[in-house]
């Protein structure tokens, strides 16, 4: 392959990883919180497609979710926070830490007014995100805490894990450097097993974009990092998907699975009082599900993603980390979708992906120039490669 092929397979990753993410997190969006039987009533059958908000015209009174319109394309906090993300990468261009999430990615979220779709209106980012995300700028901005102790203490959720697919896009064919970049970057935001989600997605991703890999890879690769009741979420999780070609069957049998690391509870909107605290032995149910997705789908982007929406919950997140994984392969994002959530988006999909693309090869340069310069002084120290 000619390193202009090695730079085209590059930009395409990370376009499909992308863009794949927010096309998932649009379809989740307005099925977000419930059950697949609650979706196949309200949807007289399961979701192909784009479809409009839950309760019709009500959007805007309707609870739970008012005043947010989800549905009809928009996308969620999910990808403005990806989105966020990928503009910090764009002002450090190098590889990130808590600190730039204090620095770059906090003032973002408070000073700069952006279409938000399920506003309708132009709106600061802050006023969106939910209150596990409003508590970068309430930790950092008002409470000066140290960015990488700053995730203690919030509820523990995939608040972190959801945007973290840059991360991972940016360390691409290194699942290492990404684990460990977004463990880093997710202190700020998260702790426990919602920290460790962030940090094993990103890897997820990392392994995606490496030539030959398939979801079966990607799992192995996430089984060799995550640590504690993640790993085994994932494991057991994987485990039953691989008994599954179509995601019908595989609905209520990976929700078993997972069920003994999900601290949220059978009932979604009311969790119990012991969801989302720290633990070693439990898992956020996105990661899992949206790995087993990949699997029952063997890779397939409309079938990941169509797995991930009507398996109800947290389905918009689900659908984002499928999406990312699924579009990081190569497999195609269906142009209809990306086209209709775009231009109902008010969002150019394509642009950060051509971005990231740039900074991803700036920082690989550098890492190879940093590579050098250690070798070199590492021989100068007498280590391998110096003379007898």
């Amino acid at each position: 392959m000619t390193p202009k092929q090695t730079e085209t397979d590059l930009e395409e990753r990370i376009t499909g990883a992308l863009v794949g993410a927010a096309v998932g997190d649009a379809l989740g969006g307005p099925v977000e919180g419930y059950s697949p039987d609650q979706i196949l009533e309200r949807h007289a059958g399961r979701v192909h497609g784009i479809v409009g908000p839950w309760n019709g015209d009500a959007w805007r009174t309707a609870r739970p979710i008012a005043p947010y319109h989800k549905g009809d394309g928009h996308v969620t906090d999910d990808t403005l926070l990806t989105h966020a993300l990928v503009r910090v990468y764009a002002r450090v261009r190098d590889h990130l830490d808590a600190y730039a999430i204090a620095d770059h990615l906090v003032p973002d979220l408070m000073t700069t007014p952006r279409w938000i779709p399920e506003l309708q209106a132009e709106a600061l980012p802050l006023h969106r995100v939910f209150l596990a995300e409003k508590w970068l700028v309430a930790r950092l901005h008002y409470g000066h805490v140290d960015p990488r102790e700053a995730g203690v203490g919030n509820i523990v959720n995939c608040g972190a894990a959801m945007y973290m697919a840059p991360v991972g896009l940016v360390n691409a064919a290194n699942p290492p450097a990404a684990y460990t970049e977004a463990l880093d970057i997710a202190s700020a935001h998260q702790s426990s097993y919602g920290r460790e989600a962030a940090a094993v997605f990103a890897a997820a991703v990392a392994a995606a974009t490496s030539p030959g890999a398939t979801p079966d890879s990607i799992v192995t690769t996430c089984l060799s990092l995550a640590k504690d009741g993640t790993r085994t979420a994932i494991e057991r999780v994987c485990e039953v998907a691989a008994h599954h070609t179509d995601f019908e069957s595989a609905l209520r049998p990976l929700r078993a699975a997972v069920a003994p690391y999900d601290t949220v509870g059978e009932d979604y909107r009311t969790p119990s009082l012991a969801a989302r605290r720290p633990s070693r032995l439990h898992a956020i149910e996105e990661l899992p599900i949206a790995l087993g997705m990949l699997i029952v789908a063997a890779g397939d982007y409309r079938h990941a993603v169509l797995g991930s929406v009507n398996y109800g919950r947290d389905c918009d997140s689900i659908a984002t980390m499928a999406g990312a994984l699924a579009g990081a392969l190569g497999s195609p994002v269906p142009e209809d979708w990306s086209k209709t959530v775009a231009e109902a988006s008010r969002l150019d999909l394509w642009e950060p992906a051509a971005t990231l693309t740039a900074v991803t090869r700036e920082v690989f340069a550098r890492d190879t120039r940093r590579r050098r310069a250690h070798e070199a002084a590492f021989t100068a120290l007498g280590g391998p490669g110096c003379s007898a």
